[in-house]
């Protein structure tokens, strides 16, 4: 199947395989049906999320198999593959072989709109970035949806507008760098990187691996699209610098070529006008400011008004399992950070408070600097640590703070509970996946909230 020119792709009464079904393989799916295609799902796993994905779309008259790959996978004319399958993957390096194309969900669901893409991504701060960015963009010429690595697939948000189109619509991406591996086609009108810093090193060959896979972003876009970027990451600055995209720096340092600039009370933009006092801002902290420079700045560029920017930035108050407050327990606040799935993302939460911690670190370690800790652990009062990559945190932090092997993230709060005085925080911040004792790090939170629930029931 020829996938190279986007504007004559046609997948009506094509074969297309869909690797991996997770949420984005089932709505890559949905969506291959709709179009017309004879879709044939393959799966390795026979877990229970699987099986009942798999029976949804058997339902629905779609056919494959689970618990394993057959050579039917290689009958067909197009491969979609869900982001959790790697790119070194036996199978697909054999697709490959067999000159098969091969695209990611996001590619595939890109193909079938028109309506503009907004696409963010970074190694920390996406999710929260896009949800006050949609927030932001919501006018009366624009409704914007959010979808990709948030939990929607952009695959089912393209099946709904294709059944109820919107002239309106434009679309808020998160993206991750799984997303970035097989593309071709797609192209942000806007593009946003946050920050780069290690992750997912379990993966990727080295950093340099893992930031080309991001850097695909900005690889269709031309001079009528716009780069926005973090100019405060030298990393990043350097490796965006080959893109044909407008590029637009945000920064907390620098007022060279931004949008808005910042002094110690406000933001304002380059006419001088005050877009908000920084006292009015709902989320503290440094990195949620520059989330904030990034999302205000490519609102801009899609023409959103500065009223609105600012009116996001004073009630926006973030969102579940990032520096999320749980519960309050004889002054002792919990705080749900399941969202920092790496070792950067703990130092942003350490650096966000004052008070003493008691750090819940840990879980599958995806290649973590866990030494880089140290210089953000001068409030730590005690590190406990959970799931699989405890010998590694201890082997590396275990001489430089006070640490306790706890094993399970149920007995950390437990210890926790025990040990904390009024005025600490008790921090779930793993640092790490969550794939050794939970589905996602959604589901480590959620178990976050339900056992400070239960002290709370106790105190």
């Amino acid at each position: 199947m020829d996938i190279s020119n986007k504007n004559t792709i046609d997948i009506k009464g094509k074969r297309v395989t869909v690797i991996g079904l997770a949420r984005s393989g089932v709505a890559a799916a949905k969506l291959a049906q709709k179009l017309g295609a004879y879709v044939f799902v393959s799966d390795q796993s026979n877990s229970n999320d699987v099986i009942k994905s798999f029976q949804e779309l058997q339902k629905a008259g779609i056919k494959g198999e689970i618990n394993g790959h057959t050579e039917t996978i290689y009958t067909t004319d197009l491969w979609v593959i869900s982001p959790g399958v790697p790119k070194d993957a036996e199978i697909i390096q054999q697709a490959l072989a067999k000159d098969m194309p091969v695209v990611s969900e996001i590619e595939f669901a890109s193909w079938f709109t028109t309506a503009p893409i907004l696409a963010v991504t970074g190694s920390n701060g996406k999710t929260t970035t896009v949800h006050m960015l949609n927030e932001m963009c919501q006018s009366d010429d624009i409704e914007p949806i959010l979808s990709g690595n948030v939990g929607n697939p952009f695959s089912d948000t393209i099946r709904q507008d294709l059944s109820k189109p919107n002239p309106k619509r434009v679309h808020v991406l998160e993206i991750s760098s799984f997303q970035m591996e097989f593309i071709q086609h797609f192209k942000p009108f806007i593009s946003l990187f946050l920050n780069l810093s290690p992750d997912h090193l379990n993966r990727y060959e080295d950093m340099d691996d893992y930031v080309s896979a991001k850097m695909n972003m900005w690889s269709n876009q031309t001079q009528d699209d716009f780069l926005v970027f973090n100019a405060d990451d030298d990393l990043l600055a350097k490796r965006i610098a080959p893109a044909n995209a407008k590029k637009i720096p945000f920064s907390l340092k620098s007022d060279k070529n931004v949008l808005f600039k910042l002094n110690a009370t406000k933001i304002y933009d380059k006419e001088h006008a005050t877009l908000i006092n920084l006292d009015d801002i709902a989320l503290p902290g440094k990195h949620n400011l520059s989330n904030y420079l990034g999302a205000a700045t490519a609102a801009t560029l899609l023409g959103i008004a500065s009223s609105k920017i600012s009116d996001v930035m004073k009630s926006f108050c973030g969102v579940p399992h990032r520096l999320e407050l749980v519960g309050d327990i004889n002054g002792v606040s919990y705080i749900n950070d399941s969202k920092a799935t790496n070792v950067d993302a703990v130092n942003v939460a350490l650096d966000s408070f004052n008070s003493p911690i008691l750090l819940i670190l840990g879980g599958r370690d995806k290649g973590g600097d866990f030494l880089s800790l140290y210089p953000h652990t001068h409030n730590v009062k005690e590190v406990l640590t959970i799931g699989e990559s405890e010998e590694a945190i201890a082997t590396v932090l275990g001489d430089a703070v006070r640490l306790r092997s706890c094993g399970s993230l149920m007995s950390a709060v437990e210890v926790a509970h025990s040990n904390a005085q009024p005025g600490d925080i008790v921090l779930l911040s793993p640092g790490c996946a969550s794939f050794d004792q939970f589905d996602n790090f959604e589901h480590r939170g959620d178990v976050f909230r339900e056992l400070v629930r239960g002290l709370k029931e106790y105190a």
